[in-house]
């Protein structure tokens, strides 16, 4: 099973630190889809900015709708890998 290091929010520092706090989810966390960007900033910055133009930007789809796309690609693409 492949492993990828991320930096935990207590851990981070800087200006990943400030973003984390950006991005905490109101559970209390990161997501780890955003985290395993940890180690690049930038990237973890344009996942975050892909997402909250893909999910809550101006669209004929309603944000269910763009849920329910986000989910059956998640589990097509979970059975897709086992």
């Amino acid at each position: 099973m492949a492993w990828i290091e991320v930096i935990q929010e207590e851990q981070a520092e800087g200006e990943l630190a400030k973003f984390y706090g950006e991005i905490t989810e109101p559970w209390g966390g990161v997501d780890n889809i955003l985290k395993i960007h940890s180690l690049n900033l930038p990237s973890m910055r344009a996942h975050q900015d892909f997402y909250r133009v893909v999910m809550k930007g101006k669209s004929e789809l309603s944000r269910p709708q763009r849920e329910m796309i986000a989910v059956a690609v998640s589990a097509a693409t979970i059975v897709i890998i086992e």
